[in-house]
């Protein structure tokens, strides 16, 4: 059997579940099909890949902070109401909880922002912390292929 390492190409079900429940879940669709160190996956979470043999199915708990790392407060940030208005839709009012994408500064990419706070100007501050940064994390894989 071949066994994961760093560089694979591996074809696998998984499901990442923070304290809330799910976040991300293939075990229901088609499977995810990556490249292990291209960083798709965090590097806490791939180490866990690292040695399973093709056709495992295991579960791991990882520690707070393992997955996603700790949660920084810098990444926690007002954005004023003519930035948000540039970069997002105008005519949407966001509320506690919405999670808006930003495009990235070379327009190749996005990230994602959690809006904590709305203020009368309009401003909006925005936690951009991974969802589950600094919290325990079950990780529940089943490798399918590795090539």
């Amino acid at each position: 059997m071949t066994t994961v390492e760093s560089g694979s190409f591996l074809t696998l079900h998984y499901r990442l579940e923070g304290p809330q429940g799910n976040i991300i879940n293939t075990f229901d669709g088609k499977p995810a099909t990556l490249t292990l160190g291209s960083g798709e996956l965090s590097p806490g979470v791939e180490a866990c890949l690292l040695g399973l043999q093709e056709g495992a199915r295991t579960t791991f708990e990882l520690a707070p902070g393992v997955a996603f790392g700790q949660r920084n407060p810098d990444m926690t940030q007002w954005v004023a109401a003519k930035l948000v208005s540039q970069l997002g839709d105008p005519k949407v009012p966001y509320a506690k909880g919405d999670v808006v994408q930003f495009p990235t500064p070379d327009g190749q990419s996005s990230y994602a922002g959690a809006v904590l706070e709305v203020g009368q100007d309009g401003a909006v501050l925005f936690d951009f912390n991974h969802p589950l940064a600094g919290q325990a994390v079950r990780f529940e894989v089943h490798v399918i292929g590795v090539l």
